[in-house]
């Protein structure tokens, strides 16, 4: 076989393998973004049973990707496994959060630390719509309690100062977070205003004399 013939099918046949990885990976990121939007739901409902049986199932997806990828940095590296990896962290977060257990670790999850990072972020806008809910129902406390969360998360978030190129674009999340803090922190400062005022009401009517109140 002529030398560059010899060499083209070398590179076909490699390509060829990439190409089948990349086929397989891909249909992989759709299943874990779609099984975490699921996740993320049922959390919202209260199902957390049913929210860490679909997390299960995200996990085992993430390591098949992970393995079927082995050896090859040059897909692994891509967008799409950054994506998804994402998106499996802030659905593990979030779910963390809203039960009252601990962060996951992401040497754990099996992920890559910008993807754990930045799905952390993102999960700060799923616990907002969350502590809104809460604030809906009367339960301050309990908002108070998810914005410290939110804070916290923030607060370590911030002390990562690299490169977009090795954050995976961490900075812009962190702004988001910021913003999405803020305004959730006006919120419910207004609402505690509001509960404080009508107790303060509440209060001045049961000393007023029965007389003075008709």
């Amino acid at each position: 076989m002529p030398p560059l013939e010899a060499i083209s099918e070398k590179i076909r046949a490699r390509l060829n393998a990439s190409n089948e990885a990349r086929d397989e990976t891909l249909t992989l990121s759709r299943e874990i973004i779609r099984t975490c939007a699921n996740t993320i739901r049922a959390a919202h409902r209260g199902e957390a049973e049913r929210a860490r049986e679909m997390l299960r199932g995200a996990r085992d997806a993430v390591g098949q990707m992970r393995e079927r990828l082995r050896g090859q940095p040059d897909i692994y590296g891509a967008g799409y496994v950054h994506d998804c990896q994402k998106e499996f962290a802030e659905a593990c977060a979030f779910l963390a959060v809203v039960s009252g257990e601990e962060l996951p670790d992401p040497d754990e999850l099996g992920i890559e630390y910008p993807a754990f990072l930045n799905g952390l972020g993102e999960a700060v806008g799923e616990l907002r719509r969350h502590t809104l809910d809460v604030m809906r129902h009367g339960d301050l406390a309990r908002a108070e309690a998810l914005l410290a969360q939110m804070d916290e998360i923030y607060h370590a978030l911030v002390t990562f100062d690299y490169p977009d190129a090795l954050t995976g674009g961490l900075r812009r999340t962190t702004d988001s977070v910021r913003g999405i803090i803020e305004k959730t922190r006006g919120e419910l400062t207004t609402a505690l205003r509001q509960d404080d005022l009508r107790d303060a009401i509440q209060r001045a009517l049961a000393v007023l004399r029965p007389e003075d109140q008709r």
